[in-house]
């Protein structure tokens, strides 16, 4: 009898953790962001300018828990921002929580594998090794979200940061 207790309390006490640590990572960090907390949209320009870019129907997510957990959604006025905007060449879009229903990081990575999107930089390097990306999609709607950067993986590696990067700063790693 002792025996069906004990397992019964560990089984209860497994499937409470499990559920707590799915809410934690699915919900509890996360807040939505109002246009004022987003800022300005802007991508980077040749010169490495940030250029306003006209959005509406602004949402956005963020967390403090973790500097690639931005996620945002737009509707993109004007594409005349993108005619001299810097390429993002490595963007991979992250998932995003299933209620965050406007992203889904599935379609953006088909339509960037396809060309029928463009990636651009939003931010570079802010905070360092992270970088904003900006993805237009063909229909008008434009996404967004941190994701770490070239710079940004060496030196959380603990390895020494490679050329054409900035100087980490202190006690980045």
């Amino acid at each position: 009898m002792i025996t069906r207790i004990v397992i019964s309390a560990l089984l209860a006490f497994a499937l409470l953790s499990g559920v707590l640590m799915w809410y934690l990572q699915v919900y509890a960090y996360y807040e939505e962001l109002t246009p004022a907390q987003v800022g300005e949209v802007v991508v980077l320009d040749d010169r490495a300018a940030p250029v306003r870019v006209a959005v509406s129907d602004l949402r956005a997510i963020d967390s403090d828990s973790s500097p690639i957990r931005f996620r945002a959604c737009m509707r993109i006025e004007d594409a005349a921002p993108f005619e001299h905007a810097i390429e993002h060449e490595n963007a991979e879009p992250l998932v995003a929580p299933g209620w965050f229903d406007c992203f889904d990081a599935r379609e953006v990575g088909e339509a960037l594998e396809s060309g029928q999107a463009r990636a651009y930089a939003w931010k570079l390097n802010e905070p360092y090794g992270i970088d904003r990306i900006l993805v237009v999609m063909p229909d008008g709607r434009g996404l967004a979200w941190n994701q770490i950067n070239l710079c940004g993986e060496t030196v959380f590696d603990g390895d020494p940061a490679p050329a054409g990067c900035p100087t980490p700063p202190e006690g980045t790693y």
